[in-house]
């Protein structure tokens, strides 16, 4: 885990800490997925994912929850107030509950976001390709002069 401190790319990540966690899941990975494993799969990194938010683990992120994470990503931003970062906290709280919940009325209050809310959110957003790290081959760069 140490020498993740030395990249520079995390060096200023505010999550870094969440990221280098994931590293050391012990889950083991199948390289050839059918239709069904591939799934799963998915689930598992949004299941992932939503844990980052849902920080007490309760399986809802509230407002607050999301709030923390979104201020902590917009932290390292100078030209940003924390509160423009509350701003887009409630903003994407109140599209997640327009999604999951659809036309609320006046006295209804959007509890937080379910998993299965979470997996609505999501549908359709091929995070294989946006939730991934690549190792380049040291290797074939020792070949390259």
């Amino acid at each position: 885990k140490e020498n993740f401190d030395s990249i520079p790319d995390l060096e200023f990540n505010p999550i870094r800490a969440k990221i280098v966690h994931a590293f050391f899941d012990k889950r083991p990975i199948e390289m050839n997925m059918d239709e069904e494993q591939l799934d799963r799969f998915r689930k598992e990194k949004l299941k992932f994912l939503f844990h980052m938010y849902d920080s007490d683990h309760d399986g809802k992120i509230t407002l607050q929850e999301y709030r923390n994470v979104v201020e902590e990503l917009l932290s390292g931003n100078p030209h940003l107030e924390k509160e423009s970062a509350r701003s887009i906290a409630d903003g994407a709280m109140m599209e997640a509950a327009s999604i999951c919940v659809g036309q609320m009325g006046p006295d209804q209050v959007y509890e937080g976001i379910t998993f299965e809310d979470f997996l609505k959110m999501w549908q359709g957003i091929d995070i294989e390709t946006k939730m991934h790290v690549r190792f380049l081959n040291m290797e074939t760069i020792a070949h390259c002069y």
